[in-house]
């Protein structure tokens, strides 16, 4: 045999290796291998209790949005009642003052009118002098 086709035999034969190791699995792992393996699974768990917080963190947060969105919707229903309700009582305040405008302005006008009648005028009255009386002999006894 030639060096030229024992160099071809060798390849063969290791291409034949390589595929029969490759069809039948290698059972061996390096060491340094291995480690890496560990060190990836216990990332991998740790990823994954972390995952497994942080879903658990997401579903309170969203609770608790829940809850707020609710009592933002509670609270922007109670100020529209209160709102129309404060409006209700302004156009009244609106209303009873302008009663109370029309229905003062006569009375305002009668008694302006009414205010020089009503209140009498004042006058001295002047008393007559108080006659003395003269006193008689008849009246000394």
């Amino acid at each position: 045999m030639s060096i030229r086709h024992a160099g071809q035999h060798r390849r063969a034969a290791g291409l034949i290796i390589a595929a029969a190791v490759m069809l039948s699995g290698c059972d061996y792992w390096p060491p340094a291998l291995q480690t890496q393996i560990e060190q990836l699974r216990s990332e991998l768990q740790t990823v994954m209790m972390e995952k497994a917080q942080l879903q658990n963190q997401l579903t309170s947060i969203a609770k608790a949005k829940d809850d707020l969105q609710m009592q933002v919707d509670d609270l922007t229903r109670t100020n529209r009642d209160k709102s129309v309700l404060i409006a209700s009582l302004q156009s009244s305040v609106t209303a009873l003052q302008e009663r109370v405008t029309k229905s003062s302005k006569p009375v305002a006008a009668k008694a302006h009118t009414g205010k020089a009648s009503a209140k009498p005028a004042v006058k001295t009255v002047q008393k007559a002098p108080v006659k003395k009386k003269t006193l008689t002999k008849s009246a000394l006894r």
